[in-house]
């Protein structure tokens, strides 16, 4: 019965966000229409969370009578599992996308009304039309095509179980968090329509609430795109933090395009300058955002990412990708915003280095789309398979990054309308300095390559030249300077990319065969290799290996990679095992057993864990300025 409730709650949620877009589309733009159009987003959002508890119910009753809980779960499965198994396959995760355009617009409709934002009853009622027409896809395409409360007749006893690399506490909360990312653009993307819609744009404080909402939605991908890399570092077993896997590339692109978005709306907030390429970028950035789903449910590539390999899913998620990108791209070539008459600005200025920032951020954007997309383009035309992976990519976004790298401390100094480049200047002069001697001191102690040396030093330039004008900041205005969140998000990043930088290049890797008793070397470390022994999980068999630091100050820890067995799914995993240091990180797996000997594989990658710290401190700086934008 919980299934017939939640399935009929899916199709009466369908129903309301048409009902609302059609309200939005054809009545006038009132008050008493923007108040039905508020209850509209909220009966929305009750009753697609109203089919999602009831799916998530049936995940945690082991309802087997359910296609999607016999296909993704079984008795023994831990309750976490469970309950996360409701976003591990398509219907599901497509539910959870639902729940999260409608939830994104419920919060828009309630918030929005209460904040001293300046917007008419016309602008927020377009938006929610907008957004429920985004609604209104995807709940078409749920409905039609993915239902998830599909039964089973008669009922099995036994449930085939989740894919065992999936069975994982950082992927429960992966998804979750790229989705709340991803979809946040649709709201985004609404407000961009309902601008280009509007009769008098300069009426609208529109730039200020897009940057608002551009932030969370930039905050939670962030966190996505960290958390989903730290799994695989962990999970996967092959050693790495990004494999330029197309998926993974499908969460990268939107997160460039809304960093130049960001970085636009502040020119756009300030001055009233660059419109139409916030417009453009906003209506981008959500197009990105869709072609992330559908490389994850067309079948077009196979990746741990996949959900669905049906060929009709995938071209009904095109048409809807086709849909709003012609809507949103017409709609910005009929109504083009005007520049305003005082548009000038000097070359140095804060203008300039934005501009630029944006056109290196545009670029890095175009660079991964063409690796990502042009492979399948061929394969689809029929000229074979081909790969564009990691030389590619790394020998093209290196020497971009060098001068956006160089440019980023400047961009804060600087004046709106004409800066002030000695005095800027004259305030990085330490940390040039300090970048310079820090590469001299790199090329001497450890044989790097001159470009990945290039990088770091550029990234080293980003932190010491952001840690000493926060620093300056706090002399002149005391405690009241302690908020910068453009120094803390730059702080990030140039710590985000020395690290990825030095764990790349500077990692040590050892294959051994070895027998009981054998010592193995790898970086500073000497480990005994002990054998295997045979252990019972909750729902696996593992053998688990005995590695025995037998130098440093660990002498006498033990590390235990191993390798399970899920009797449920008939699978096999790799599950390594990681030891910290100040200095970096060691990761082991083990493979197969040759003639009464073990494979072991270990990597020591210096300072990888500060690619995630990184990346906290830049969703840091991103909390700091929301908090910011939401005092004023």
């Amino acid at each position: 019965m919980t299934a017939e409730i939640g399935h009929f709650a899916l199709i009466l949620s369908l129903c309301v966000a048409f009902a609302q877009a059609c309200v939005g589309l054809l009545t006038s733009h009132t008050t008493p229409v923007a108040n039905v159009m508020r209850r509209g987003a909220t009966l929305q959002s009750v009753l697609v969370a109203v089919a999602f508890f009831c799916l998530m119910w049936g995940f945690i009753q082991s309802d087997f009578s359910l296609a999607l809980v016999q296909g993704h779960s079984h008795l023994a499965k831990p309750m976490l599992y469970k309950i996360s198994a409701v976003w591990g396959n398509h219907e599901g995760s497509l539910l959870l996308w639902v729940l999260i355009v409608a939830l994104y617009g419920t919060a828009f409709a309630w918030l929005e009304p209460r904040r001293t934002t300046r917007i008419s009853d016309a602008f927020y009622i377009r938006v929610l039309m907008v957004q429920a027409f985004v609604s209104v896809a995807f709940l078409t395409f749920l409905v039609l095509t993915s239902n998830p409360f599909a039964r089973l007749i008669p009922p099995p006893f036994e449930g085939q179980g989740l894919n065992p690399v999936l069975q994982d506490p950082a992927l429960a909360a992966h998804p979750p968090l790229l989705y709340l990312g991803y979809v946040g653009f649709s709201l985004v993307f609404a407000q961009a329509l309902a601008v280009l819609l509007a009769k008098d744009k300069a009426h609208e404080d529109w730039a200020a609430l897009m940057r608002l909402w551009t932030m969370v939605a930039w905050i939670f991908l962030t966190l996505g795109i960290a958390l989903g890399s730290f799994w695989a570092y962990y999970e996967l077993g092959w050693g790495g933090f990004w494999f330029w896997d197309p998926v993974e590339n499908a969460s990268l692109m939107p997160w460039l395009a809304a960093t130049a978005l960001l970085h636009s709306l502040m020119a756009s907030a300030k001055r009233d300058l660059f419109n139409g390429w916030v417009l453009l970028l906003a209506i981008l950035t959500f197009c990105l955002s869709l072609s992330g789903t559908f490389l994850v449910r067309s079948g077009v590539l196979t990746s741990v990412h996949a959900f669905a390999n049906d060929p009709a899913r995938g071209l009904f998620i095109l048409l809807i990708l086709a849909g709003f990108a012609l809507w949103g791209l017409t709609l910005f070539a009929r109504h083009f915003p005007r520049a305003p008459e005082d548009t000038s600005f000097s070359l140095i200025s804060r203008e300039s280095t934005l501009l630029i920032q944006n056109i290196g951020l545009s670029v890095a954007t175009a660079t991964v789309f063409i690796g990502t997309i042009y492979p399948l383009v061929l394969d689809a035309l029929g000229g074979g398979k081909i790969s564009v992976g990691a030389p590619y990519f790394n020998s093209v976004f290196a020497p971009l990054l060098i001068p956006f790298l160089i440019l980023i401390p400047f961009a804060p100094l600087m004046g709106w309308g004409k800066g002030d480049a000695p005095a800027a200047a004259k305030r990085l002069a330490g940390a040039a300095v300090f970048s310079v001697l820090a590469v001299v001191a790199l090329y001497i102690m450890r044989p790097t390559p001159p470009l990945a040396l290039a990088v770091m030093g550029a990234a080293l330039w980003v932190v010491s030249a952001s840690i000493n004008a926060w620093r300056q900041k706090i002399q002149r205005l005391g405690w009241q300077g302690i908020s910068a969140p453009a120094y803390l998000s730059h702080i990030g990043f140039g710590v985000l990319i020395a690290a990825a930088i030095a764990a790349s290049v500077w990692r040590s890797e050892t294959i051994v065969v070895a027998e009981n008793g054998q010592i193995v070397h790898i970086a500073h470390y000497a480990l005994r290799y002990d054998g295997v022994k045979e252990i019972a999980g909750d729902n696996y068999q593992s053998e688990q290996g005995q590695l025995v630091f037998v130098n440093s100050g660990r002498r006498g820890q033990i590390l235990h990679p191993e390798r399970r067995f899920y009797d449920a799914e008939q699978n096999t995993t790799t599950e390594a095992a990681l030891a910290q240091d100040i200095g970096g990180t060691l990761y082991a797996v083990i493979g197969e057993r040759e003639q009464g000997k073990q494979v072991l594989r270990l990597w020591y990658h210096p300072f990888v864990n500060f690619i995630w710290i990184g990346a906290m401190i830049m969703a840091l700086g991103g909390c700091s300025a929301l908090r910011k934008q939401l005092k004023k």
